[in-house]
Parts: structure tokens; C-alpha cells; sequence
């Protein structure tokens, strides 16, 4: 195995890559305290109902008027920026307000935690790419522009936020790249904090000739970023300062996914133990136990998303995990289908459960509402945003029969 070293120059950091091990598949009450309650005046008392009633008011009054869904696009045709819907959780409808905010090629949004602020990469070819940042306007939908950055290489396909609304971090794809910023007091962005290129390629002659990092995700105790890379069947795992949104490489400095793979997207399950990757070039899944003492991940499973038998080139997309953890949904282009599996609750493997029809072309990214009840599925190639039912008690998908014409739909996220 050949050394790992590492430039840092506080602003760039580069990885010069080596022969990493191949890991191995591996085996796989609570209490309460009384609390001595306080005496309440009537004035006291009549307070509380007063605020109580206008709680409840408010809570009904968005229930009707619903959440907001942002949709990211390709401005290559007619669409023109991002795109936002009034969403109605209780009947999984969605009304279109149209267009929130016009900005080129805005590939893949990303939602502050407190949900006030929303984030674009844009792609702009072969030129260096940006990320744009936007105030959002609950009532109107709108989005308010505050800044753009560069993104720190060309190419941007992802980013995310930390858990504490203080940094910010993206994907180049092109350039196989990584960047962080801070999350300045009012919302904007600083410039690139640092500058991450991975060197090096894989086994696939045609897909993995250079890096191509696709996934920017944070551990859920908010210490490392974990950042997929296709190009060279690795996630690169960093530590990160939230407040300086500083990058220092882990010891190890990655996991290994099997050659020619391309782990492209990545999620976390609700216990904070467990990982799943998609494949994109394979349409596979890599199960992982997340050591969060070390930062390492550990493959337990590796599974398709498709039947043995299929035979149509394809290529794995998304994947989620259910709000209630029981299961994980995986989006195929191509065979343009979703993919269900249940999750064992005990060592967290998969389980097929069914594959469904997308109802369109190219499921570029699709997201479970937060209620748990939906999923919306942006189709690329269909120019059509669809809603499936989602069963919490079973995992199936089924169709609903409402589609929204949107032109190259890329990315979905619930405000």
C-alpha cells in the first residue's frame, strides 16, 4: 500500500491516491424524573390558553395553505432556473407557483437546517462553476438572491450544509474536487475556505479516467464530511470545524468501494449507525457500518437494485432512507424504475421489497416527504415531476396518478 500525503497550504489540500485495501464483507431503557410542578395564577392560566389557541390556528392555517417543494432544473431549453410548488402533505398535491428564482443550471439545491435559506450549484460546462444563495419568502415561494461564489472547480453536482446552518460544502464532479464555505451571519457565503482535488482514476477505462467527487454528506454528529467520489470508487472522509468550515483529512483518509463501482450518493439511517451508498456505474448498493469514534465505514452488504437478469444499461441515481428507518428507496435511469427494500432493524441489511415504474424518463433524484407518506420524483428526460404513494407500514410504492410537467427537473427538496 503506498502512503497517503497530504499539501495543506490552509486553503488546498491535495491527496495523492494509493492502492487502497479492499475491505472485506463483515459478520454481521430509558427513565424519567418527576419534576414538581409550579403554581399558575388565573392570569397565568388564561395566557396559556390564549397562546394555545393561537398555536392551533396557526398549525391549521398551514396545514391548508401547505409546505413549499423547490425544484432544481437544466436551463438548457425552457426551464430557467429553480422552481417552487405548494405542497399539501395531507393529500400529497402539489400546486405550482413557478418560478422562484432565475439562475443558470441550478443542478442541486440544498436547504439550510432552520430552513430559511436555500442553496444552488450551478453548472456552467466547462467554465469553473458557482454556487448561488437565496433568502426564501415562505408566503410568496420566491427566492431572494444574496450571493455567488465560485464553487472551487467546474462541474458542481452537490452540496450540503452542516447541522448547525455554519458551513457549506460542494461537490465538483468535472474537476473531482471538494470545497467548503462558511455560512455567514445574514446567509451569504464566504469564498472557497478549502479547495480540495483528488487525483487519480479506477478501472473503468471510460467512466473513471479522473476523479468525478458527485456527494457532499454530513455524519449526523456533525464531524465529518463524508464525499463520494465515482472516479475512483472512494468516499474521502474529512474532519470539519463548523465555524472555520476548515477540511482536514481522517485517518484513513477514505473507504474503498469495489473496483469500478462509482459510489455516487450516499445516506445516513436515523441511528447514526449505518450507511448506504448507490453505485452509479453498477446499480449496486454498499451497506456500511459508520464507526463515528474513527470516521470509517465497514461494507456488511452489497446488493443490486435490479434483477439478476437485467440486461438494459443503467445507471443507479438516489438514495433515501425512510423517516421511520424500516426502509430505503434507490432511483435507476435507465431502467427508470425505484427500487423499495426493507431494512433490517437489528444489523440493518436489505431486503427487496418491489420495483416500481417512475412514470417518466431518467429519475435523476427523487425525496420522501417528511411526513413519510410521498415521494416525489423528478424525471429528467420526461420533463415530469411525479408523486407515488408511500405505505410507512409497508415500504410499497404506488402510483397516484398526478404528474407535474416541469422541463428537466434535477433535484426535489422539501422546505
Amino acid at each position: 500500500m503506498h502512503k497517503n500525503s497530504f499539501y495543506n497550504d490552509d486553503r488546498t489540500v491535495t491527496i495523492v491516491p494509493g492502492q487502497g485495501r479492499e475491505l472485506e464483507n463483515a459478520s454481521g431503557e430509558s427513565g424519567s424524573e418527576a419534576v414538581p410542578m409550579k403554581r399558575f395564577t388565573r392570569r397565568a392560566f388564561v395566557v396559556g390558553i390564549a397562546i394555545g389557541a393561537f398555536a392551533s390556528r396557526f398549525l391549521r392555517a398551514a396545514d391548508k395553505t401547505g409546505r413549499l417543494i423547490f425544484v432544481g432544473t437544466y436551463t438548457k431549453k425552457s426551464s430557467r432556473g429553480i422552481y417552487a410548488f405548494r405542497w399539501m402533505p395531507q393529500s400529497g398535491e402539489m400546486t405550482e407557483i413557478g418560478l422562484a428564482a432565475e439562475t443558470p443550471n441550478p443542478s442541486f439545491l440544498a436547504l439550510a437546517p432552520g430552513h430559511k435559506d436555500l442553496y444552488a450549484v450551478n453548472e456552467n460546462g466547462a467554465r469553473p462553476g458557482t454556487v448561488s444563495g437565496f433568502l426564501i419568502a415562505p408566503l410568496s415561494g420566491k427566492l431572494k438572491a444574496k450571493n455567488v461564489v465560485p464553487s472551487g472547480g467546474s462541474g458542481p453536482a452537490h452540496l450540503t450544509t452542516d447541522h448547525t446552518d455554519q458551513a457549506l460544502f460542494v461537490a465538483n464532479y468535472n474537476s473531482g474536487s471538494v470545497a467548503s464555505y462558511q455560512i455567514l451571519p445574514d446567509g451569504s457565503l464566504s469564498e472557497p475556505v478549502s479547495n480540495i482535488y483528488f487525483p487519480g482514476g479506477s478501472v473503468n477505462p471510460e467512466r473513471q479516467k479522473t476523479a468525478h467527487s458527485h456527494c457532499t454528506t454530513v455524519s449526523p454528529d456533525n464531524r465529518y464530511l463524508l464525499v463520494n467520489d465515482l472516479g475512483l470508487d472512494r468516499i474521502m472522509v474529512f474532519h470539519f470545524d463548523p465555524k472555520t468550515a476548515k477540511l482536514t483529512p481522517n485517518d484513513p483518509p477514505y473507504y474503498s468501494a469495489i473496483p469500478g463501482s462509482g459510489p455516487r450518493n450516499l445516506a445516513f439511517h436515523p441511528n447514526g449507525r449505518w450507511a448506504y451508498s448507490i453505485n452509479e456505474i453498477v446499480s449496486t448498493i454498499d451497506c456500511m457500518h459508520w464507526d463515528s469514534s474513527k470516521g470509517t465505514l465497514t461494507r456488511f452488504q452489497n446488493i443490486s437494485t435490479l434483477p439478476m437478469d437485467h440486461e438494459t444499461p443503467t445507471d443507479g441515481a438516489t438514495v433515501a432512507v425512510h423517516p421511520n428507518g424500516r426502509y430505503l428507496y434507490a432511483s435507476n435511469r435507465g431502467d427508470d424504475s425505484i427500487t423499495a427494500f426493507s431494512i433490517d432493524p437489528g444489523n440493518g441489511r436489505l431486503t427487496l421489497i418491489q420495483r416500481i415504474s417512475c412514470e417518466g424518463n431518467t429519475p435523476r433524484h427523487f425525496a420522501v416527504d417528511p411526513g413519510g407518506k410521498w415521494l416525489v420524483v423528478a424525471n429528467q428526460d420526461s420533463a415530469n415531476l411525479v408523486v407515488l404513494r408511500c405505505n410507512p407500514n409497508t415500504g410499497k410504492l404506488s402510483s397516484t396518478g398526478r404528474q407535474y410537467p416541469l422541463d428537466s427537473p434535477v433535484c426535489v427538496v422539501f422546505d
